[in-house]
């Protein structure tokens, strides 16, 4: 029988309500991560949406950002389930989002104690070694190609109950294959009991319809269209005219 800190909780996703910062836990301010914009002493973020994305350049803090809600959220930094320690990520740990969870505070009704996954490219195919290993009769991931592989494990394990976060999904993926994830996000929204949290430069990902969108500048977070991202514009100029963009930017 299953005890009653992993049944399912009989209410809609989010769970996660609202992340803050709280500079008294900030030892060093002039240390990596508390040195990084984003994180001002009124720094908040609220989840009022199943789905939450977030664009940004390379730099900005996207992916420490992610690792510190994760490790609040009781993942491991270098990505997994909860708990999941039994994974060589010796090649893939970082600390910087483990740093930043220490300073983090969060709301949640109710707390999800089980369920979920951060999902790190980098550490991907580390974890999907030891579930083929493991002999998960749903595993086999490593014998598929890397976008293939990605699918199937995204297929596998992501319509449970739970807080899920995506650090660049798309890392792997043809622009087919992100369609696929698209429809996948629709299942776990439907189902009802899935809060995403993803960071990607994908515009095809950032456009999915319901989701909370914010783009990450040195300034903060704000709300933004698709439209108004940086990704989006680049993207539309090189489509209006792919030879002309391309001579164009590689001459600057």
């Amino acid at each position: 029988m299953a005890s009653k800190r992993n049944r399912p909780i009989n209410l809609p996703a989010p769970y996660l309500k609202r992340i803050w910062l709280d500079p008294t836990r900030i030892a060093n301010r002039d240390a990596y991560p508390f040195c990084l914009p984003l994180l001002q002493d009124d720094f908040e973020l609220g989840f009022d949406r199943a789905i939450t994305i977030i664009a940004g350049e390379n730099g900005t803090g996207k992916s420490t950002l992610l690792e510190g809600i994760a490790v609040l959220a009781g993942f491991n930094e270098a990505g997994g389930a909860k708990g999941y320690i039994t994974v060589d990520h010796s090649d893939a740990r970082e600390t910087m989002g483990g740093q930043l969870s220490t300073a983090l505070r969060a709301s949640w009704l109710p707390k999800i104690t089980g369920g979920g996954w951060f999902f790190r490219a980098e550490s991907f195919f580390s974890v999907a070694r030891y579930l083929d290993a493991a002999g998960s009769p749903y595993a086999d991931f490593l014998s598929h190609s890397h976008g293939e592989g990605f699918l199937r494990f995204f297929e596998e394990r992501c319509q449970r109950q739970g807080i899920f976060i995506f650090d660049e999904p798309e890392s792997a993926l043809s622009p087919a294959r992100q369609i696929e994830f698209l429809k996948l996000m629709r299942r776990m929204e439907k189902i009802g009991h899935c809060q995403i949290i993803m960071a990607t430069h994908s515009p095809m990902l950032m456009a999915y319809p319901n989701a909370t969108l914010l783009r990450l500048t040195k300034y903060g977070l704000e709300p933004v269209t698709v439209k108004d991202t940086d990704h989006y514009k680049v993207m539309r100029e090189f489509c209006d005219d792919p030879a002309g963009f391309v001579e164009a930017v590689i001459e600057e």
